[in-house]
């Protein structure tokens, strides 16, 4: 889950849906920018699904007793994460070998310096599922492709990134802008010149790139629930959350 507390409320946003909204953000990407033709629909069905492990998660909120807020994505406990993120990865690896490896990797580079027993065992496991696709794939061995999968591997990670952007950040607010993009974002691309994009709200429903990979401006609809913190007191995140009915922002890039 994603979360943005205001004073009376938490937003709350799913996974998954922050995770459409990040393929819809690939879909609109120059077809140039994605160097293989041959990969482009596999590398948009990655971006559109890597965050599909959270979904069962994310059905059930659950309460951080120590941060007096809904446990976030950033925070969820690791040992219990990695069971849905084997999970989901399991499931993309079913749709295709390529998507699978990409949000291998994606997953990987998270937990890589955690020194939890657990979280070092998937880690590992994730290492020789990597090394099996590649052999699969007739990657190994192959430094264009090794490269390739990198740069699509970045791309996964600029769309991830650019919605959690419109999910983590109050919209208009530029001066309160979360850790994660006070320096642009980290992926860096050959096309713009090695230097970080920088996502700008132009006003509450117009966000603007240093540059931009897209065809051309679009608009998203993320949906969200805005859970009133008085109603999680009475009743408890879970039923204050099934309560809520869905909330919808539209965002427009440029």
């Amino acid at each position: 889950m994603i979360i943005l507390e205001r004073e009376q409320s938490f937003l709350m946003v799913t996974q998954n849906d922050h995770a459409q909204i990040a393929g819809a953000i690939a879909r609109n990407c120059k077809e140039d920018y994605f160097f293989d033709d041959n990969r482009t629909q596999e590398v948009l069905l990655a971006i559109k699904e890597h965050d599909r492990g959270w979904i069962e998660m994310d059905s059930s909120p659950v309460w951080n007793d120590k941060t007096e807020k809904p446990y976030s994505f950033i925070d969820y406990p690791l040992s219990l994460k990695i069971t849905f993120y084997k999970k989901g990865l399991d499931e993309v690896e079913k749709l295709s070998k390529y998507a699978g490896l990409l949000c291998s990797l994606h997953y990987s580079s998270f937990i890589q310096d955690s020194s939890e027993p657990a979280v070092r065992e998937f880690w590992k496991e994730e290492k020789q599922r990597q090394e099996q696709l590649s052999k699969d794939l007739q990657l190994t061995g192959d430094k264009h492709k090794q490269e390739t999968l990198m740069y699509h591997l970045d791309l996964l990670k600029f769309c991830d990134y650019l919605s959690l952007f419109i999910s983590l950040n109050e919209p208009g607010d530029n001066k309160g802008i979360h850790p994660f993009f006070r320096n642009g974002f980290p992926q860096l691309f050959p096309f713009v010149t090695d230097k970080p994009i920088v996502a700008h709200w132009e006003n509450q429903e117009t966000v603007s790139l240093s540059f931009s990979p897209l065809k051309k401006e679009m608009e998203v609809e993320l949906p969200y629930r805005a859970v009133i913190k008085d109603q999680i007191e009475k009743h408890g995140i879970i039923q204050a959350y099934k309560d809520t009915p869905d909330s919808i922002r539209k965002v427009v890039f440029k």
